[in-house]
């Protein structure tokens, strides 16, 4: 599609809606609805999420790779993303339309399946979507204005995802709300890759071998120490949204039909706080905002502790907002650099094995989010909605408020260590502004 839209930071930006809107639904009621609603125990969900993460860490690189190693006339990232959509849809689906009686050893059999299945389309989805970032926008400035743009659709992902669900599933049931989520998705992701163009000259290079692939993506330390530090924070943004609901019903004691109040309060200030990021990101450029949003982020949480009904819950929510939006838009220009450095050493672009196995060390947070679910819910007895033990308020307070601002101060800690790593900031790439002036004007126009 050769118009003003092609590879446009706005169209471009509909597939993180697309995907978001089902996978924020999905993180944050996956775990209510099996445990609270379906009397799934705390135990075997981590379990499960635990079998999971090992067949993760074997399928992101290795879709990656293959990825990185596609030649095809519609480039190297769109047939796959087309050819994991539907397959995305059925197994979305799957997670939330549990048949009726299920308990005990079937329902984890069947929660363990739809969650490795979901994640397997989810996975090729977003290593080739988030491969095609850096691809289509090169230059930190365009990247940090992309970033700012993707991010506003996926807070609008996040308020459909979180806010707008419970609304959904207490009017017409978990499996209807997963089918029409479903078919947005379709839309919205068939928006963004009618009208992506992928360079020609990526597929022109030949690709790495998969030791020799694997032995310089392993060996960059610049990468490790990014993501392991964004690991820990990415942490709380899964824990925030998967135990609001708990937090809302136990500790501010507001009934079921009002958490949409309250996690529309963290989303909806978010909206209007990314344009803010943004500009920090222009001015201190990408990694004083990146650890600056994790400082700003880690303080954030503090008010949820004191929160106390739907009003102070809703002005903590705010106030969380604002560290939550710094997150979102900060990371995507240093994982930029980090990839354009790589292809200047080894001269090929290899966006998809670095977005795969950064994604692998991201999303294993998860499991330190279900393990800090399962330790705090041993340490106040908490079980399952059956069984909520004898003081579930304080554990879910400590879950959306001590738990996060510990992973976070360990996440700022860790980005210290980044420390004259990227000694040159925004706007001071010498020999790139012209490219990257030419590529933002192009978009624009």
């Amino acid at each position: 599609m050769k118009t003003k839209l092609q590879n446009s930071p706005f169209t471009f930006a509909f597939g993180m809606l697309a995907m978001m809107i089902p996978v924020q639904a999905f993180s944050s009621f996956y775990s209510y609805y099996y445990v609270e609603k379906l009397g799934l125990s705390v135990g075997l969900a981590t379990l499960a999420r635990t079998i999971y993460l090992i067949w993760d860490a074997v399928d992101q690189p290795l879709f990656g790779y293959l990825s990185d190693r596609t030649r095809t006339r519609w480039g190297r990232r769109k047939p796959w993303i087309y050819s994991a959509m539907p397959f995305f849809v059925l197994t979305f689906v799957m997670v939330f339309a549990v048949p009726e009686g299920m308990k005990g050893t079937e329902l984890f059999i069947w929660f363990l399946a739809a969650l490795l299945l979901f994640e397997t389309a989810s996975t090729i989805l977003w290593v080739n979507y988030g491969a095609l970032f850096p691809e289509l926008f090169r230059g930190d400035r365009i990247r940090a204005k992309a970033s700012a743009i993707q991010q506003g659709f996926q807070i609008i992902a996040l308020l459909i995802g979180s806010a707008v669900t419970p609304i959904i599933f207490a009017a017409y049931g978990f499996t209807n709300m997963a089918i029409l989520f479903a078919v947005a998705f379709v839309v919205f992701m068939w928006l963004c890759m009618v009208t992506v163009r992928e360079k020609e000259e990526a597929r022109k290079e030949a690709p790495l071998k998969l030791v020799e692939a694997f032995r310089v993506t392993l060996k960059n330390k610049e990468f490790w120490i990014f993501n392991i530090a964004n690991s820990f924070a990415q942490t709380v943004n899964g824990l925030l949204s998967s135990m609001i609901p708990f937090y809302a019903k136990y500790a501010l004691k507001i009934p079921e039909s009002q958490v949409s109040l309250l996690l529309a309060a963290i989303f909806v200030s978010v909206i209007p706080l990314v344009a803010v990021w943004y500009y920090i990101v222009r001015k201190l450029g990408g990694l004083k905002s990146w650890r600056l949003a994790m400082l700003f982020y880690a303080l954030a949480v503090i008010p949820l502790w004191f929160a106390n009904g739907l009003g102070s819950g809703i002005l903590a929510g705010v106030v969380a907002g604002f560290g939550l939006s710094g997150f979102l838009v900060t990371p995507a220009v240093l994982s930029g650099q980090i990839i354009d450095r790589d292809a200047k050493e080894t001269g090929r672009r290899r966006e998809g094995i670095y977005t795969a196995v950064a994604g692998f060390i991201t999303r294993s947070s998860g499991l330190i989010s279900a393990v800090a679910f399962w330790i705090v819910g041993m340490i106040f007895g908490y079980v399952s909605g059956e069984n909520p033990g004898s003081n579930p308020e304080v554990a879910f307070r400590y879950l959306v408020s001590v738990v996060p601002f510990g992973l976070l101060l360990i996440s700022f800690l860790i980005s210290l260590f980044l420390r004259n790593i990227f000694p040159v900031e925004m706007g001071k790439w010498k020999g790139e502004n012209s490219h990257e002036q030419n590529n933002e004007q192009k978009i624009n126009h």
